[in-house]
């Protein structure tokens, strides 16, 4: 069985370079021709269009290749903090 995955979704893969983080844009359900290459995905193997992080470079990958990342934890704010000090 494949992953899912829904735009807007924080995944992690891994590249020539090493591990890339990144955002999914668009999921691909039927052949695309993307940079001269078609990729041959289908409703049962869809293929993500995904904007790295860094480098604001898209790829198309797999699902398989795939490892969603958790939700990064809010930061508090400085003047939130400063007020819990105050109360203890």
């Amino acid at each position: 069985m494949t992953k899912t995955f829904h735009r807007g979704d924080h995944v992690e893969w891994n590249s020539e370079a090493g591990r890339v983080r990144g955002v999914i844009l668009k999921k691909v359900t039927t052949e695309y021709n993307y940079k001269g290459y078609i990729h041959h995905a289908s409703k049962d193997d869809p293929q993500y269009l995904i904007q790295s992080e860094k480098s604001e470079h898209v790829a198309i990958h797999k699902g398989a290749a795939l490892k969603l990342l958790n939700p990064r934890a809010k930061k508090r704010s400085p003047a939130r903090k400063k007020s819990r000090r105050a109360i203890s």
